[in-house]
């Protein structure tokens, strides 16, 4: 095990910590640490950062309810970056979404796809609501608007598989997909909250949720 003396910070007292997801592994965010907010770190088992902006230590969750709980710290070869391994209760990112890293700079070959990346677009388009947008068009209508095109979307899923076409079946499944996630911003609900419903469905007793649905 390495002692925090062995560390290498640098001529601001700070090292790199780079936070993962333990289940998705997941990069979540780049913050700093110095030897204080590690200590505070590994005491309470919760990532504490320094935050260079304000120039003061930064629990993650304190304010939002969405902490870190650490698995683990480990160093990389040249003892001066850090990668933390955490259990999360929430958002990692302060815009709600699930990793701070959405914004696509440099994709080669296959585009990479992630519901994550499409969420934080799609918040983004609720936000900021460009002119000419088909999303904008969508959230200005509301709520009504938006379950009757999941409603049309999810016919048109049920007919392209009826009829065994499997491209016309990825094509409206996508259209649902996304039609889904523009509901899921429209009501507040998460890409992480999803992900924790689906996780905690293997400790469901199936029989007794097959007679809650009759």
């Amino acid at each position: 095990m390495l002692d925090i003396e062995q560390l290498k910070f640098d001529e601001k007292g700070l090292i790199p910590a780079i936070v993962v997801d333990a289940e998705t592994k997941k990069v979540l965010t780049l913050a700093y640490m110095n030897k204080e907010s590690l200590q505070i770190s590994m005491e309470k088992g919760l990532t504490c950062f320094w935050s260079r902006s304000r120039r003061e230590l930064w629990l993650k969750g304190e304010t939002s309810g969405n902490y870190q709980h650490i698995l683990s710290i480990t160093a990389d070869c040249d003892n001066d970056a850090l990668t933390v391994l955490v259990k999360k209760d929430g958002p990692a990112c302060h815009l709600g979404t699930d990793s701070c890293f959405n914004t696509p700079v440099y994709e080669s070959g296959e585009e990479a796809f992630s519901m994550e990346g499409l969420y934080s677009l799609l918040k983004g388009r609720k936000e900021q609501m460009p002119e000419g947008s088909y999303t904008t068009y969508l959230f200005e209508k509301g709520l009504d608007k938006i379950l009757k095109k999941v409603g049309e979307e999810s016919t048109e899923v049920i007919i392209g598989a009826k009829s065994e076409d499997k491209a016309e079946t990825v094509y409206e499944i996508a259209d649902l997909a996304y039609h889904i996630m523009v509901l899921m911003v429209e009501m507040g609900i998460t890409v992480d909250d999803i992900r924790k419903e689906l996780a905690s469905r293997h400790i469901i007793d199936h029989k007794v949720k097959q007679e809650k649905m009759v």
